[in-house]
């Protein structure tokens, strides 16, 4: 297979004799924006994130396979995908131990007042809070069950939390308490003490969690996005912050990227931002060569 790799896969050359020897010819572009190395219809298979945001997809005529280096599919025209009998593969369970890991750090540095310790000991201030939190008990929801909120619930569950997952297909899984669909979100979300979005970005779940569904959690709710920023509505959740009605949040993802430096939510109170980082961890690149290696194994044996 002719094969175009971008930089998006950041291990990509120590793998290409491998590859090769599957009986792959390569191409490699290291910034995707960037003019491409060969020909789109020499193209038959790709590795990338967002190549086809710069580069129109209809101009790969000869494109049966992608492999995305992210877990999300909304950087690519599935329709297109589907109508021409592309097949196409994510970076699934790849970085869902280190977002897994962010959500439950985020909620702690919450409960245990992690910025007030913080600016005590850098004002030398010995001064002790009495209103540290316990998530022992806690009533945690995770909307989105696949790989990531899976993971998610594993360690929920592991302190103590009652998990329940919202999912559009409800299934019976040991690292839940309890699934159950979607349309239960609404009767579930008075009862929830942590609520973690993981879901991927449909058009079924833009503003998924709109101000009516944020109004519906208890007064002391900590909310997590780890998903995509359009799943929430920040602007309404910005304002529950403001005004006290929701105790905290974890943001990892924006509707804007990168946030804009005039957002309110840079200043929120108990708000957690980051710069689209829960993914990161130091071993996602041994985990994101295993998946794509077995995809391109499989892919060349049905050639």
């Amino acid at each position: 297979m002719n094969l175009l790799i971008t930089g998006a896969w950041a291990g990509a050359k120590a793998h290409f004799a491998e590859l090769e020897a599957l009986g792959n010819s390569i191409a490699f572009l290291q910034q995707e924006r960037d003019e491409l190395p060969c020909d789109p219809g020499w193209v038959e298979g790709v590795v990338c994130n967002g190549l086809f945001l710069y580069h129109p997809i209809a101009e790969f005529g000869n494109l049966r396979f992608i492999q995305l280096t992210s877990a999300g599919f909304d950087r690519v025209d599935k329709g297109y995908v589907r109508s021409h009998g592309i097949e196409i593969r994510n970076a699934r369970g790849v970085y869902s131990v280190p977002m897994a890991e962010f959500a439950v750090s985020g909620v702690l540095q919450l409960y245990k007042q992690a910025r007030f310790f913080r600016e005590g000991q850098q004002a030398h201030r010995w001064e002790k809070h009495r209103g540290l939190m316990e998530l022992f008990g806690k009533r945690t929801t995770i909307v989105g069950c696949g790989s990531v909120g899976t993971e998610c619930a594993k360690r929920f569950k592991a302190f103590g939390c009652r998990v329940t997952g919202i999912d559009v297909f409800p299934r019976e899984d040991a690292a839940y308490d309890a699934m159950l669909p979607l349309d239960k979100l609404d009767l579930t979300l008075p009862r929830t003490d942590v609520l973690v979005l993981t879901v991927p970005l449909t058009e079924e779940t833009v503003r998924l969690i709109d101000a009516r569904r944020l109004a519906l959690l208890p007064r002391g709710a900590v909310v997590v996005n780890i998903s995509r920023g359009r799943v929430l509505d920040e602007n309404a959740l910005c304002d529950m912050l403001y005004d006290g009605s929701a105790a905290g949040a974890v943001l990892d993802v924006f509707e804007t990227e990168p946030l804009p430096e005039n957002s309110p939510l840079w200043d929120a109170p108990n708000l957690i931002a980051t710069p689209h980082n829960s993914f990161v961890g130091d071993g996602n690149g041994e985990r994101l060569a295993g998946v794509i290696l077995e995809n391109l194994t499989i892919i060349s044996g049905e050639k």
